[in-house]
Formats: structure tokens, C-alpha cells, sequence
């Protein structure tokens, strides 16, 4: 539970796995056509099919945990829900398992994540937003001034 050991991956990271993965379908796809078909008909436009990179698009935004859409009902609400931080979801916890340890305020903790904006009821300490000051670092760690 202590935030100076805990990575957090951002969307910018979870987006270009999920790039990564239709691109690398997109390849496999490339190079089956090229063994395929006859050389002299290949064609950029006979080779490429964007579909597995739009697939993987549309299920990231559409079916993942992560992706909700944007509070714009006033300007702070925005702003705070795009300072929200989550240990739910892929490679994180569920509900069921989480314990009162992981949902306590933890003292490190401190100037990291604020330990009052967290939604009541079962998801009470494991949704939670970044502090005033707080930023993410490059490696994906959580740095305070």
C-alpha cells in the first residue's frame, strides 16, 4: 500500500498497449497477404486492412473498465474527474478482494492522493484523486514538491 512503490499507468500507457495490440494483428495480417498473393498485383491498399487497429480502439474506449465518459458539468468536476485515480480495473483489484488495509489512508499517502475525495460505498478507498500539487512522473510513480 505504499504509494512510494506503487506504479501507476496512465492512459496515455494503457491506449498505446492497446495500439500495440491492434498494430501487431494489422502485421499478421500484412504478412499472411504478402505470402499469399502474387507479386507483381501487391499493392499497398490489397496489403493493409486498418480493422484489427480500429477494433482494438473501439473495444479499449468501448468495453474497458477505464474508459467512462467526461463529467462536463461544471469545470472542477471536470477537472477532477481527470485527477481521479483508480485501483480497480486490469492488473489491479476487484472489490471483493480489496481489505480494509488497502482502503485505509496509508501515511504515504500524503501529498500524493487526497484522502477525502473517495466515493462512499463499496468502491470507499480504492477510487480516490490526485492532491493539489501531485504529478505523475515519466516512470509512472506519483512525486510531490
Amino acid at each position: 500500500d505504499h504509494f512510494g512503490n506503487r506504479r501507476l499507468r496512465t492512459i496515455g500507457e494503457l491506449i498505446q498497449n492497446q495500439m500495440r495490440l491492434g498494430l501487431s494483428r494489422m502485421e499478421r495480417v500484412v504478412r499472411e497477404r504478402m505470402t499469399t498473393q502474387d507479386v507483381e498485383a501487391i499493392t499497398p491498399q490489397t496489403l493493409m486492412n486498418i480493422r484489427p487497429v480500429v477494433a482494438a480502439i473501439r473495444e479499449f474506449f468501448g468495453t474497458s473498465q477505464m474508459s467512462q465518459f467526461l463529467d462536463q458539468r461544471n469545470p472542477l468536476s471536470s477537472l477532477t474527474h481527470k485527477r481521479r485515480l483508480s485501483a480497480l480495473g486490469p492488473g489491479g483489484l476487484t472489490r471483493e478482494r480489496a481489505g480494509l488495509e488497502v482502503r485505509d489512508v496509508h501515511p504515504s499517502h500524503y501529498g500524493r492522493m487526497c484522502p477525502i475525495e473517495t466515493p462512499e460505498g463499496p468502491n470507499i478507498g480504492l477510487i480516490g484523486s490526485l492532491s493539489v500539487y501531485a504529478r505523475v512522473n515519466p516512470f509512472g510513480f506519483i512525486e510531490t514538491p
